[in-house]
């Protein structure tokens, strides 16, 4: 008998979402088939469709994190709306046309930024969050208003990945990436990050969605990642070497206490999420270190 998964995707062209799709559409077998749609909730259109033939609504719709540099309240009052008052609308409406499962991509953003340079950050199942910006407080409220909407009959998945990256991703690792293929020595830092490739990510959603899950979820790769560790991987991977060195500590720690901190700390500091709260009953990591550097470098 084949079972067939109806998905509907809020949010056209979001990173996350198109990988989600293809990820899914790649996954389909003689067993489990999976019908998928996006639908942009930008306007009001999406107010008048029947979520009704839908078995789980994904939504990864909202604003990024890039933004929050411009902090007009404007801008501030733009993320609330967006991240977290479109958010509980489209669940209710979800909830509301019957669909029984709403996945919901949160961050780990709400336990704040990373650990100030030269400390170690690990969050673990009794930290509480306490987000550092309104982005972060954005996604926060979105979760406390989900909550209030769980039942029996309304399962509420509410994902916090770290730092995502894959072909095609934004943020530090292509930064990160440019630096591995032009510099011959780089800062080594005692530092540790939890990172997710986007296949595991992807991965990991498809087990969620599959299983009707509810709760919050906590997904990483395998292994911490230090960051001196990333830049010579991905050197390696394109035939590079780098050479990593002690020498520029001193100099580092001197900017850090003159105003470079935010920019040292995005680079150097530690922010990782304890390994058991990542366990899951279905193994997601599909990819380990290696192979998902070659993978984003377009090596594999």
């Amino acid at each position: 008998m084949i079972n067939i998964k109806k998905i509907l995707i809020t949010g056209e062209n979001s990173y996350i979402g198109v990988s989600t799709k293809n990820w899914l559409m790649n996954k389909q077998n003689k067993e489990q088939q999976y019908k998928l749609n996006e639908v942009c909730i930008k306007g009001n259109n999406w107010r008048d469709m029947n979520f009704s033939d839908y078995d789980a609504v994904f939504h990864v719709a909202g604003i990024a994190h890039s933004e929050t540099g411009v902090s007009t309240e404007e801008n501030k009052a733009r993320y609330y709306q967006v991240n977290t008052d479109l958010t509980i609308e489209v669940a209710k409406k979800a909830k509301h046309d019957g669909v029984s499962q709403f996945v919901f991509m949160s961050s780990m953003i709400v336990f704040g930024n990373s650990a100030p340079f030269g400390i170690r950050k690990r969050i673990t199942k009794d930290t509480v969050p306490s987000p550092d910006n309104f982005y972060g407080d954005s996604k926060w409220q979105a979760e406390l208003g989900l909550t209030t909407l769980k039942s029996d009959n309304f399962k509420i998945a509410i994902i916090r990945p770290p730092m995502v990256y894959g072909k095609g991703s934004k943020g530090n690792y292509p930064r990160l990436a440019k630096l591995a293929k032009i510099l011959p020595l780089f800062p080594d830092v005692d530092n540790e990050r939890s990172m997710l490739h986007i296949d595991n990510l992807c991965e990991f959603i498809r087990l969620v969605i599959e299983n009707g899950d509810g709760g919050v979820f906590f997904p990483q790769n395998e292994k911490y990642v230090k960051t001196s560790e990333l830049v010579v991987e991905i050197a390696a991977v394109h035939g590079k070497k780098v050479r990593l060195t002690r020498a520029f500590a001193p100099l580092l720690k001197i900017l850090a206490k003159r105003g470079r901190g935010r920019l040292l700390n995005k680079v150097f500091g530690s922010l990782s999420y304890d390994m058991a709260l990542s366990e899951y009953k279905d193994d997601y990591r599909v990819r380990n270190f290696k192979e998902s550097i070659e993978l984003t470098e377009e090596l594999k």
